[in-house]
């Protein structure tokens, strides 16, 4: 459900037709892709677009009640964690080992692949409700 300005046609279509509880995945450029999601691969180089710009851009335009994360982003890459922690504070976040995300991304809508290369910087966005006035 969107709420925001994206100028991703992939991203918005994908947003416009998500319901309550759907998934979405925002991946590094390593993380695998399960056979039947889809993919909306923005990644160019090493590095860009990065990771949390990309999640900063997509929560803008998507309400999300919900998160999920490798548990392993706590020591592998706390930085990151930090920042994911700050843009959806409130919200419930779920950490669980890195083989369950994988397997997780298969019920995802389809899985944003950007640029980043460093460990562990995926999430998994459950898609919320949006009950105020128009």
């Amino acid at each position: 459900m969107r709420k925001g300005k994206l100028l991703n046609s992939n991203i918005v279509s994908m947003l416009s037709k998500m319901g309550h509880t759907d998934q979405l995945t925002i991946g590094d450029a390593g993380l695998p892709i399960p056979n039947g999601v889809e993919r909306i691969d923005l990644a160019l180089v090493n590095g860009i677009p990065g990771f949390l710009e990309t999640v900063k851009a997509i929560e803008k335009d998507m309400v999300v009640e919900k998160i999920i994360l490798a548990e392993e982003i706590r020591e592998n890459n706390p930085e990151v964690l930090k920042e994911l922690e700050t843009l959806f504070k409130g919200l419930e976040m779920l950490f669980v080992p890195h083989e369950i995300f994988k397997e997780q991304t298969a019920v995802s809508k389809a899985v944003v692949r950007t640029g980043e290369c460093t460990p562990y910087a995926n999430v998994i966005l459950q898609s919320g409700v949006d009950f105020s006035e128009a």
